[in-house]
């Protein structure tokens, strides 16, 4: 099964949306989203803090205006 790594921390407006994207698409096609609050690693922090929300299909990192309905599902169908 596919799994999407979201990237996120909490009080997250941009990140809230970016996520209800990513539910309805999971409502469609079969996959698992792994929440990942950057504040539980230190890696993750230093790598996505400036950049969350991030969504990541399979190796493919998707962020900024790269987060929109047509991208995200593109990206995920081209992984299934």
């Amino acid at each position: 099964m596919l799994s999407v790594n979201f990237y996120t921390k909490e009080h997250c407006l941009l990140c809230e949306e970016a996520l209800t994207i990513v539910e309805i698409l999971q409502s469609m096609y079969s996959f698992q989203i792994n929440i990942c609050d950057i504040h539980e690693r230190d890696d993750w922090l230093e790598q996505y803090f400036l950049l969350i929300p991030v969504v990541e299909i399979n190796g493919t990192k998707l962020t900024g205006n790269q987060l929109t309905y047509p991208i995200i599902e593109e990206t995920i169908k081209a992984h299934l």
